[in-house]
């Protein structure tokens, strides 16, 4: 099936996608896995432009499960929209999340291939020590839970043509989670992640700057929130997780040839390339 007919293919289904209606939802998840799979974008007026919240995320789920049974493995979670930069670049009022696979982790310098429409943002990335306790979590509480502190890209690639979507079909889709870039530890203790400088260059070009503060005040806060969050739908942080904690600034396309770069602090750099040919979609 060629991109043409798989998106004409997907945009034909109904759109009476609800919680209660476990078909549609199977449908929907699967419509997503088979159109980022065909390496094609739906349109978003046209395919699930009525789901609640609750709904997106059981499609979420469901859409995790189809990729987890390619071989895939969970390794922790994205947040998205914990910025309000990245609220009003995106037209989103809440945080969402979705979760991070194994094969969505790259190493700083790598060259990116096979994305749709990709994006970059830096983003504090934390890895955890210990499971967080039963909510309500304190942000000493999450501190104390975090092993290493990293400086991270992540790459959002949204299945929706152009970025035009409602909060709620982002959520479906994971939240655009594609790839996090695991860049350097951070010379800061956990609690004082909120202070560091961060720059944003494509080549050679700084295209922004912002503080970890960007995210809610502290980046430890979007723990608390995703802590609060999936507890709430009987899920918990685990011990080994990664979670990145939101885009500091707007994020960028990440253009062929392009290089994007992060510096955080004084000297710790995370770095992303594109070459010509991992361009799938636009």
């Amino acid at each position: 099936m060629d991109r043409r007919t798989a998106r004409a293919t997907a945009e034909r289904h109904d759109d009476s996608v609800t919680h209660s209606n476990e078909s549609a939802l199977d449908a929907l998840a699967s419509r997503l896995h088979q159109a980022r799979s065909a390496g094609t974008v739906l349109d978003a007026s046209r395919t699930a432009s009525a789901l609640s919240m609750d709904t997106a995320y059981a499609v979420q789920q469901r859409l995790t499960v189809l990729r987890l049974a390619e071989g895939r493995c969970h390794v922790g979670y994205k947040l998205g929209y914990t910025s309000a930069v990245m609220r009003r670049q995106m037209g989103v009022t809440a945080p969402n999340y979705g979760p991070l696979l194994d094969d969505m982790v790259l190493r700083s310098g790598a060259t990116a291939t096979g994305f749709l429409q990709p994006r970059v943002e830096p983003e504090v990335g934390v890895v955890l020590d210990r499971d967080l306790p039963e909510p309500p979590v304190l942000l000493s509480e999450a501190a104390d839970a975090v092993r290493t502190v990293h400086a991270c890209l992540e790459i959002v690639d949204s299945i929706w043509d152009g970025y035009r979507f409602s909060a709620e079909q982002n959520t479906a889709d994971g939240s655009s989670a594609a790839g996090v870039v695991l860049g350097p530890r951070l010379d800061v203790s956990p609690m004082d992640c909120h202070r560091v400088p961060v720059e944003l260059r494509e080549d050679a070009t700084t295209v922004a700057t912002a503080t970890s503060a960007a995210v809610g005040g502290h980046p430890l806060r979007s723990i608390v929130w995703l802590a609060r969050t999936l507890a709430a739908r009987g899920e918990q942080l685990r011990r080994g997780e990664l979670i990145i904690t939101g885009g500091l600034t707007a994020a960028v396309p990440l253009r062929p040839e392009a290089v994007i770069s992060a510096r955080f602090g004084a000297d710790a750099e995370v770095t992303i390339r594109r070459s010509d040919t991992s361009q799938n979609g636009s």
